[in-house]
């Protein structure tokens, strides 16, 4: 199963395959690969007779494959693209045999036709004969969310894709604040493009500036902070969070979980290089002594203890034996117990 990138790469390199099917629940990559047919395998003039864009909802499988099989009409490509194909019935491949037209299509499909599937949410049994037949002679692409620990990177990628920079502080500051849901994530991105515009460097504070997420109030800089055992920023940290508006503490305690994980992993590899501790905890090198000044500060029962206290807390905020508190109160004595330990 092709990546990304090689998808695009072959593209921009006009070598297309009859049919693309996209799958999976990370909306964003099966969109860039869709936009990006879109507008470059036929020119402007072409589209009127050689395009279209139809919706699972109002075509059958008998119609989608009727106009895969037209040939184009002064043009070298006929192009068809099905929107939320997952509510095409019968086009998931459970039919078996000779009785599947989708797989009799693809099997033989007209070469001159490139046929796009959004199959957004789902995917197909990778076990039946359509997905190994799209795997072998199309394009069957699975679009995976990304972990938490993987967004920082993407952003960065992404923009130095685009010849920009990002300091790594505040690629990992979107990225705690903005979750994995990438299409909200590009959206803020493009804003900070504009907004830094030849200068093609985004630092912490332009991120502050243009996107509303606070360089020195966050989630990010409270995980180090606590890391440091600095009381005074880690209490006004969190009360600078608590006081936003409907903030809420589960995020922050997924951080921090994620944090103290990687404190206890970096306490077993003891003698490891730098470069080797950010392979291990996935994490840019500029940050590895963020975690090596916790593990100094935190040994590994008390790492363990706050992963305790975290569990405790989160349960709290979702209601379970919760005091009569608030997320602020919550967070605020969460950190004075981590503190404590």
């Amino acid at each position: 199963m092709q990546t990304f990138e090689q998808i695009i790469s072959d593209l921009k390199n006009r070598q297309f395959k009859p049919i693309y099917f996209l799958m999976g629940e990370e909306p964003y990559f099966i969109d860039a690969i869709t936009d990006y047919i879109d507008k470059n395998l036929l020119k402007d003039d072409e589209k009127a007779f050689n395009q279209a864009v139809v919706y699972g909802a109002d075509v059958d499988l008998g119609q989608v494959i009727n106009m895969a099989k037209r040939f184009p009409m002064m043009s070298e490509y006929n192009l068809v693209i099905v929107k939320e194909a997952q509510n095409i019935k019968g086009l998931d491949g459970a039919a078996e045999g000779n009785v599947d037209p989708f797989a009799l299509y693809a099997e033989n499909p007209l070469k001159s036709t490139v046929l796009v599937i959004n199959y957004k949410g789902k995917k197909l049994d990778s076990r039946r004969k359509l997905a190994k037949l799209l795997d072998k002679e199309h394009v069957l692409f699975e679009s995976k969310p990304l972990y938490d620990n993987q967004v920082g990177r993407w952003i960065t990628d992404y923009l130095r894709n685009q010849n920009i920079a990002i300091e790594p502080n505040a690629a990992e500051i979107m990225a705690a604040h903005l979750g994995t849901k990438l299409s909200a994530i590009v959206m803020e991105l493009d804003k900070l493009k504009v907004a830094v515009g030849e200068s093609k460097k985004i630092t912490a504070a332009d991120v502050e500036r243009h996107v509303g997420i606070s360089k020195d109030f966050n989630v990010f800089e409270l995980q180090n902070v606590i890391g440091a055992r600095d009381f005074y920023r880690s209490t006004l940290i969190a009360k600078h969070m608590g006081a936003m508006a409907k903030h809420s503490i589960i995020p922050d305690i997924a951080v921090l979980y994620g944090f103290f994980t990687k404190v206890m992993i970096l306490h077993s590899m003891r003698g490891a290089s730098n470069a080797e501790l950010a392979s291990a905890l996935k994490v840019n090198p500029f940050f590895v002594k963020d975690y090596q000044l916790a593990a100094r500060n935190y040994n590994l029962t008390q790492c363990a203890t706050v992963i305790s206290i975290l569990r405790k807390y989160d349960a709290y905020a979702k209601g379970i034996d919760a005091p009569n508190t608030d997320d602020a109160e919550l967070l605020n004595e969460m950190i004075f117990r981590i503190l404590s330990c």
